[in-house]
């Protein structure tokens, strides 16, 4: 597996832009709460150390993975944001719900950035066991919350280059 040998929230090869100018909501699932509490912590934490203030990060908690995509599309309908992040972790279980769950989830997130033409970011783990997924949230293999915070500002930066 490509993840077992590095810390996959390594920017230290990019350069990340200031977020200090961009708005950004974070819909969190609240389902597999030791998990998502720390994707939370870490994209937050990454949005404030690249300059996002405070006052410009809404977040917002729903109560699982796939209630991100109506979160993410109320949180564009309503707010003036130039992205979202969606956090939550869907692990596999001994039925296929798994496999329905995560194709809807990451089908519903592209739809809901596609309708508002604003950046949509998919931050949410599918691992097979719990395990994986704390690995994941500030594990061994980083914090896909980091990720997805640097992600937004990156899509954000992207956006306000070309719309001007």
């Amino acid at each position: 597996m490509a993840t077992q040998l590095k810390n996959l929230s390594d920017f230290s090869h990019t350069v990340v832009p200031s977020a200090a100018n961009f708005r950004f909501g974070i819909v969190v699932a609240e389902w597999n709460a030791a998990v998502t509490r720390a994707l939370l912590d870490g994209a937050y934490q990454s949005l404030v150390k690249h300059g996002a203030k405070e006052e410009n990060i809404i977040t917002y908690p729903v109560a699982g993975s796939f209630e991100l995509i109506s979160g993410a599309d109320l949180l564009l309908k309503n707010k003036d944001l130039d992205a979202v992040i969606c956090l939550g972790c869907v692990i596999q279980g001994e039925t296929r719900h798994f496999d329905f769950i995560c194709n809807a989830v990451a089908n519903g997130i592209s739809n809901v950035s596609i309708k508002y033409t604003k950046p949509v970011i998919f931050g949410v783990l599918t691992t097979d066991n719990q395990q994986q997924a704390l690995d994941r949230a500030g594990g061994k293999h980083g914090n896909k919350g980091d990720e997805a915070a640097i992600t937004a500002i990156k899509m954000a930066e992207m956006a306000e280059t070309l719309s001007r």
